[in-house]
Formats: C-alpha cells, structure tokens, sequence
C-alpha cells in the first residue's frame, strides 16, 4: 500500500485529513482598519440595539414636530408672501414667527447643532458642520432682522432645511440596521461551568473563569470544551470546524491538544488545563476581532465627502461676496444679507436626502435578494474591491459530508452496498455516518434497522442486517486484518482529500464508499461571474491542503492558502492590502471573525455563527456564494445613483450660488430668495424620483 497522506489517520473508521490548529495564535499591531461603526449622526454612535432604536425614534419625533410648526413659519414669511402675492398680518405675527422658529432652531435642529460641534472638534467638517453651520447662520440673521438690522428674514428657509435634514437623516437610520462592534457573541460561545475534579475524583461543577493550569476536567459527550487544555484520559471526536476551519470532527486521543470553545463529539474525557479563559485560543480570537474593530476608519461616507467640499465651498462664496459688496460701495447691510443668501443657498435641501433615499432603495433591494447589510461604508466600498478571499468549509461547501464515489465488488450493486453501510450507520452520529445515511434517503433506499449494532473502538461499526454481520470499517483495519483491496484506487481518493471506509459481510470486502466535504451549487458560478467582472477569487482556509486544492480545482480557484490560523488569515489579508488590493473576505466560522474585522469588505455566510455575523458589513441571509456578486453588482450600481444624485442636489446649489452672491447685479439680475426655495423643491423632487428607479438586473 502507498504512503498516506501525512495528514490521514489510518486507525479510525472514518478516517480524516487532520491539521492540529491548536497553536498560539500571535497578536500583531491593527493599523488603519475599518472600524465597523459609522458615527455622525448628532455625535451619536449606532451602538447597541436599544440605542440605535431611540436614535430612529428621536429623529422621527423632531421631524414630525418641525413639519408641523414649519407650516405656519411658512405661511407668515414676508418673503414667501411676497413670491404668492398674498398678505397675512395681525399683531404679533412676527413675535409668532420668532418663536416657532426658535423652537425649531433649538428642537429640530438640536442633533445637526451638536453634531457640527462635534466634527468641528474632531477637526472633520462634513453633513452635520454644513447643516449646523447653514442653520445658524439663517436663524442668528433672521433673529437680528427682526430686533432691527436691514433686511428680509430666513425663518422659512431654516424651518424647510431643518424637516428636509431630519428626514433624511430618519430615512437613512430606518433603512441601515445596527453596525455593532459587540463581542459578546464571542464570549456566549464559552460554557459559563466545567466539571472539576477534586484530588479524590468527585466531580465539583465551577465557574469557567475560576479555572487554573494544572485544573483537571471531565468533558462529557456533547458538551463544549471550557478552557485550552490536553486529554489525560480518553479518545474522542472533536468538532473544531467553527474554530479553525476543519471540515470534520478530530479524532483525539491521551497527550493531544484541545481546543476551548470547541464541541466533544463522542467518548468522555478528562482533560488538564493548559491555558485559562483569558489566555486560550478562543480568546485570542477576541482580541484580534477587538482590535481590528476599535481601530477608527479614515473612510467617510459619500455624503459625508460631499458636504465637506460643499461647506468649504460655502464659506469662501460668503466671504467673498461680503468683501466684494462692500469694495463696490454697498451698505454694509446690502452686502450682509448677499453673505447670507450665499450662506444659506450652500446648503442644498436635497443633499440631505440624495444618499439616506437611495441607501434606502438598495437596503430593500438588499433585503430582497437575502442581503442583509450591516455596515453602509464597508458595503458602499465594495465596488472598489478587486479581490475576494473565501473561507471553504460552510461558505464554499456545506460544511457536511457528501458521497462522492462508491465502489463495489462484482458480486454487489451500489444500492446494495448504499443500503447496507446505510444500516448499520444508522445508530451513529458521527458526520460520515450521517453522509452515508442521507446519501441512501436521497436514493430512496429502503435502509433497514441493524440488531446488534457495535462500535470498534479505532476500528469502525458493526452491526447485523439481515441476519448476515456487516462492517463499515477504516482502511487500517483491513490492514491489520490481512484483508485486500485496491492500494491505488484508494490512494488516488485520499490524494484527492477524499475519506474513504470499507463495507465488509462476514469479514469479504463488498467494496468503498468515497466521502468528501460537498461543494455548494452556486460556487463555481460564484467564482466565474467574479473573474467575468475583474475580481481575483482566492481560497482562505484552516482545513487540509489537498482538500483545499481539490475543492479549489473542482469550483476554478487556483490561489489556495490552507491549514491557516484566524490569525495568519488576519495577517494574508492585511498583505494583500499592503500589496495594493481591494480585499473581500468572506467566512462563516469563528476563524474567519479576525479576517472578516480586518477586510475592506467583510461578508459572513448566513448559515454560519454569529461571531462571523457580528464581524462582517454584510451577510447572506441564504448562504450561497454567488450572491458575493450580487454584493458587488449593487455596490457599484448604488454608487452611481448616488454621484447622480448628488449632481442633481448639489448642481442647483453650484448654479445658485453665483446668482446669490450678485454676480449678475450690475445687469439686475439677483436671484431671488423665494425663487431659490421652488428651484430648491424642484431638485429634491428629482433627487426622490431618481432614488427610486434604482433597479438590479
């Protein structure tokens, strides 16, 4: 017989392609990582589920408020009376006026207010110094206006900008769902009590966290691992696949390493405790998530970039316009109110609204094709993004076992040797088992119940169907038992990161069944459509390099890194972006939470835990691999309705702000305030309808 893979276990039934990922992972220094919380809004953070609901609440509540007490701001403004051509006064109208008007400066206005103090703190203009800034400027104008400085009020102007601000700022908070940075997924993943046992062997429940090195624990079947540790006593399978991407259980047995977080397949073990919560593997993992996520990002939102330019836009037209009017002669009262026109026209009413409608648009777009963005920024950016990484177990495959192979011996049919092995697989819950079973359900195989059904301990399963004694079984059993069968046949399967157990009727061989980790429909298609539109597509995984490649060759993935740490995925992805890329990263496991935080674009598969969830700015909600590309696709198309958008908000206010500044004067042309507002409505009516014809294909 050949060499087998280093990686085979030869004593085991359901023998498999073991990599150990039980090594320390390193911390390495996080710099210029995405932090996955955008704040902004009034200074708020969108932390925490409560909070980000009483945020959607509190601008709802203004808006509603504003709106009502802006109608009649409207109605009294000498300005607006003027344009209409009607007359409203009774005494006391403009005290009226002056105290709705205050109500909405300091109420509605209230969130862009401490939000223009807060970015001007942080030394980064954007949406809320623009709004903040525009709205003060028209309130403080309007109030000296009526104490007695010459000229006409803004209190209609600053009422309408304040509505039209807060609900776009509602709308964008109702449509983007919480960004959290919580790790508390993380930490549930860890059982709270181990079994301890004392000198005398009595078993003693305590804390997790009370536990030291040196601590001996019993692990009973089905239950978690409660701390990093080494089997003194016992053999077991040890479901590692959510930590360190191995597709199947581990077999474990006296002296190796395990893994706290991870899940005790079968037998009972006693373990010594080598490391204590705060230093495990696990752990480990939760700091390198940490870390990625509590360093703050240089990325702005779009709308963000474009009310930085706008505001610095506003405040050298305003500038200019005072100093220009007052050299040609004018009061200093003509060329103040010129500033403020300026000053207040800068800021475009459907700025407010161009990005929260159209995030609004593509987050139900989103949702219907099982899309669930988490984070605006990270998903804005995905049309920038030139690379994607992908974990393999449960994001390319199904995380379960298929058959791929079954070979027989003459005198044995498939459905024969399928109904048999299916038999006596029965009563065992061990992946390969439930491969076997459900691969003879999909065939409609009539699987009998076994009697005697018996494990061997290193060895496989027996059991009798039929009356006859039936054995599925590793190939190092039929070593050691001198029985023969094809040493190439299954060499080219194992090469391949194939499993493979023999099924044996009184001891004669009736043939193998070949089990492999299976492919997901969508993946190739996945990858093709990616390298169709210019995105490099590479394999990511803690698993088995021959496994790795082989499902790398069958979906058309020619980079695969394999048997890798949570960190050193970490780390590839921080290379490829140091080496110029754009990087994508999707996973579903623990493993994956560290890459996941580190990526431009993290995407978690919906089927997977919630630690990869809470780490990813987008999730898919049914987890097939192709919707990356819808990912993609939408980015790029949101992106470019957004730009369109913004030129219809912003191209008014370009135009506008000559005409407000007098350039046109000398000829008698001055825009005026009350026509600017309807070309205002004008452009915020198109930006709303633009919004709304984002369509996917």
């Amino acid at each position: 017989m050949s060499k087998m893979d280093k990686h085979e276990q030869e004593d085991h039934p359901h023998e498999r392609h073991e990599h150990h990922a039980g090594g320390n992972p390193h911390h390495s220094h996080h710099e210029n990582h995405r932090n996955h919380v955008h704040s902004g809004h009034g200074g708020h953070d969108h932390h925490g589920h409560g909070s980000h609901e009483e945020m959607i609440s509190d601008f709802k509540k203004r808006f509603f408020i504003t709106l009502v007490l802006a109608i009649p701001i409207i109605v009294l403004s000498d300005m607006i009376q003027m344009f209409f051509n009607y007359s409203l006064t009774f005494p006391g109208d403009t005290a009226i006026e002056l105290i709705l008007s205050s109500i909405v400066f300091f109420y509605g206005g209230w969130p862009f207010l401490t939000g223009l103090v807060s970015e001007v703190k942080g030394k980064s203009p954007g949406m809320m110094t623009l709004i903040g800034f525009a709205i003060t400027v028209a309130y403080v104008y309007s109030v000296a206006t009526v104490f007695g400085v010459e000229g006409m009020d803004f209190f209609w102007e600053l009422a309408t900008l304040i509505a039209i601000m807060l609900l776009g700022h509602w709308i964008e908070m109702k449509s983007v769902m919480k960004a959290s940075d919580s790790l508390e997924s993380l930490v549930e993943l860890m059982p709270q009590e181990a079994n301890k046992l004392m000198e005398n062997d009595e078993i003693t429940p305590v804390p997790v966290a009370e536990l030291k090195k040196g601590d001996r624990l019993l692990i009973k079947p089905g239950e978690k691992i409660p701390a990093d540790g080494h089997i003194l006593k016992g053999k077991s399978s040890i479901d590692e696949s959510m930590l360190t991407g191995e597709s199947v259980p581990v077999e474990k047995e006296q002296g190796d390493e395990i893994i706290g977080g991870s899940i005790n397949s079968s037998g009972s073990l006693t373990i010594e405790v080598s490391k204590t919560s705060d230093e495990g593997y696990l752990s480990q993992v939760v700091q390198l998530v940490k870390e990625a996520q509590e360093s703050k990002s240089k990325t702005q939102m779009l709308s963000d970039r474009a009310a930085k330019l706008l505001f610095y836009v506003a405040i050298v037209a305003g500038l200019l316009t005072f100093i220009i009017w007052i050299a040609l002669g004018y009061s200093v009262g003509d060329a103040m109110t010129r500033m403020v026109t300026v000053l207040v026209i800068s800021c475009p009413h459907a700025l407010g609204l161009a990005i929260p409608l159209v995030a609004a648009r593509s987050t139900a777009i989103s949702a219907q094709k099982g899309l669930f963005i988490r984070n605006r920024i990270g998903f804005e950016d995905a049309r920038r993004v030139d690379t994607i990484a992908f974990d393999k177990t449960g994001t390319l495959t199904k995380g379960e076992f298929g058959v791929t192979d079954i070979l027989t011996e003459e005198q044995t049919s498939e459905k024969e040797l399928l109904r048999l092995a299916a038999s006596v697989e029965l009563q065992s819950e061990h992946p390969i088992a439930m491969g076997i079973v459900n691969k003879a359900s999909e065939e409609q195989v009539d699987i009998p119940q076994p009697e005697d059904f018996d494990s061997m301990t290193g060895a496989g399963i027996t059991g009798k169907v039929d009356g006859q004694s039936i054995s599925v079984v590793s190939p190092g059993f039929l070593q050691r038992e001198g029985i023969r069968y094809d040493e190439d046949h299954f060499s080219k399967l194992s090469e391949t990161g194939k499993t493979v157990v023999f099924v044996l009727r009184d001891q004669a061989l009736l043939g193998a069944i070949a089990l492999a980790d299976a492919v997901k429909d969508s993946a190739k298609e996945a990858v093709d459509r990616l390298h169709q539109i210019g995105i490099e597509a590479l394999m990511l995984t803690g698993d088995n390099e021959k496994v790795a490649r082989e499902v790398g060759k069958q979906i058309g993935i020619n980079y695969v890194i394999a048997e890798v740490l949570p960190h050193e995925k970490a780390e590839k992805i921080k290379e490829l972006q140091k080496g110029g890329n754009r990087v994508g990263m999707t996973g579903d496991g623990i493993n994956d939470a560290p890459a996941l935080a580190n990526a431009d674009l993290g995407i978690a598969v919906g089927a997977g835990t919630d630690v990869a969830m809470e780490t990813a700015d987008v999730v898919l909600v049914n987890s097939h691999p192709k919707d990356v590309v819808s990912i993609i696709d939408l980015s790029r198309l949101t992106y470019r309705k957004m730009i369109q958008n913004l030129w219809w908000a912003a191209g008014y206010n370009i135009a506008a702000i000559p005409l407000a500044a007098g350039i046109l004067a000398p000829w008698g042309i001055i825009l005026d305030p009350a026509l600017g507002a309807v070309l205002m409505s004008l452009s915020t009516v198109i930006v709303a309808i633009n919004a709304q014809s984002l369509k996917t294909k």
